[in-house]
């Protein structure tokens, strides 16, 4: 949600996301909010992960000690329908709430309540996003030559023994999404196989074309352990003119271009400069970074982390190695 709220989000609503148990950067939030102003959205699967029940604690007091009983028209809980911490104090205390599907994970819940709701308040297209969703479900379970998710898995498959895998998006609204991408990947598909093998590429989130000055010189010159995505609209929503200026001679071939054509440009300099350096490259290209065009991307990127599950041999939906660092969190804290 917080990648596509800032992508899409009309603005109306300010949303803050307390996925970390800092303590300065959480009294410094409590701080400037207004309680009476506030909605506290609960979101855990499980009902009991450390991280989130922190949070919603100190949230919770906040609410009480300003609002009195009021406080129950201020919070919102989404996890698991039936069981777990959270259901129960939702429904003891007469709570808005959520389900999360049982069988659906956290990172791959983005179109469940867990990301619909808070892209509901910020204005977000949902019917579009879900339809863009839709479209990659018809090319995941449709012909061959047209399931493109599995073309990808295979890509990925296919350079297996490259361990790293780069995710670069041409986009600064997505600039978010490339993390999403990296907890999906490596939380997947970062394991022992069915014969006791490790398995798995290291995700390696890039944004251009802030990342052709920061990361590029690496991937085109450095060791050839990467396989390279990248993601290219191909169509601007609004676009702009870039203007002419007199005694510029420098930037006499910008002027009169637009800005999406020079962003285009440059996603495709950097895919050449890749391959005649023979790395390992591909792209995929959005129509235009809108609802419908996310929605395709994220089920997509969900279609190939599934099916490269298969192809290496591991469950892409547990996560043995987090549920360890709970437990270990837990029994440090006594």
């Amino acid at each position: 949600p917080k990648a596509l709220e800032a992508a899409f989000g009309d603005g109306r609503v300010r949303f803050h996301y307390v996925d970390h148990v800092e303590p300065e950067p959480l009294r410094a939030l409590l701080g400037r909010l207004d309680p009476g102003k506030t909605l506290v959205n609960v979101v855990s699967k499980s009902g009991a992960t450390a991280e989130t029940l922190a949070a919603f604690l100190l949230f919770l007091r906040w609410l009480e000690e300003a609002l009195g009983e009021g406080w129950r028209r201020h919070v919102a809980v989404t996890t698991d329908p039936q069981k777990g911490p959270l259901r129960a104090f939702a429904e003891r205390e007469g709570l808005a709430s959520f389900p999360i599907p049982q069988e659906v994970g956290g990172r791959f819940s983005v179109l469940s309540p867990v990301g619909l709701l808070p892209l509901a308040f910020a204005g977000v297209d949902l019917e579009a996003l879900l339809a863009g969703a839709r479209k990659a479900n018809a090319q995941a379970q449709g012909p061959l030559e047209e399931a493109l998710p599995l073309h990808t898995a295979l890509l990925q498959d296919l350079h297996r023994e490259r361990p790293i895998s780069v995710f670069m998006v041409y986009s600064e609204r997505l600039k978010h999404l490339p993390f999403w991408f990296v907890q999906l990947h490596s939380e997947s598909l970062g394991k022992r196989d069915r014969e006791g093998r490790r398995v798995g590429t290291t995700a390696l989130p890039a944004l251009g074309p802030q990342d052709q000055h920061a990361q590029v010189q690496l991937f085109r010159e450095g060791p050839p352990d990467k396989l390279i995505a990248l993601v290219i609209p191909e169509h601007p929503v609004e676009d702009l003119e870039i203007p002419k200026a007199e005694g510029l001679e420098a930037a006499a071939y910008l002027q009169g271009k637009t800005f999406h054509r020079l962003l285009r440009a440059e996603a495709e300099a950097t895919y050449q400069a890749l391959a005649e350096a023979d790395q390992r490259v591909y792209a995929l290209y959005l129509e235009r970074v809108d609802p419908y065009g996310v929605g395709w991307l994220l089920q997509h990127l969900m279609w190939q982390t599934a099916l490269l599950g298969e192809l290496w041999g591991v469950n892409a939906f547990d996560q043995p190695g987090v549920e360890l660092g709970k437990a270990l969190t837990r029994a440090l804290l006594g």
